[in-house]
């Protein structure tokens, strides 16, 4: 098995209701996402893709389409933050994502994982995500 890996970056804000420290509070984060598929290369002369596992632009294409586009600059909180809050928040800006969930980098990788194993090719497997939310700090969703 060959695997590849397409590194992405976004940029979000979240808030972690009821989170004991300072992270409770509005913050920001440069993410950066390692993506890792697996699969054996093609092996057909008269494809155009002849050699590879998979085209790193269609791996690029599915995961700006399933999350780049929607994360980046966006304002990530939870659906259980008190409704006039949401409903504010909503009136003075544009990019707000309501999750049924804690908007933690371990869910968020959970959910990650879910919408791009919908996407990808016959016979292509997702291994691994990596998530930064900072140089220092991440978290790793693997396939098992």
């Amino acid at each position: 098995m060959i695997h590849l890996t397409k590194i992405f970056r976004f940029e979000a804000a979240h808030a972690l209701m009821g989170y004991d420290g300072r992270c409770r509070n509005i913050h920001g984060h440069s993410y950066e996402m390692h993506v890792t598929v697996k699969g054996m290369p093609i092996m057909d002369d008269n494809n155009p893709k002849n050699g590879m596992v998979m085209d790193f632009g269609d791996l690029k294409k599915i995961v700006n389409e399933e999350i780049i586009d929607h994360y980046d600059h966006a304002f990530i909180i939870n659906n259980k933050m008190p409704n006039g809050f949401i409903e504010e928040v909503k009136h003075h800006y544009e990019r707000i994502i309501v999750l049924p969930y804690q908007p933690t980098t371990e869910l968020m990788l959970i959910d990650f994982a879910k919408k791009i194993k919908k996407r990808l090719p016959e016979k292509i497997q997702l291994v691994k995500i990596l998530l930064k939310e900072t140089e220092g700090s991440f978290a790793e969703w693997i396939e098992e």
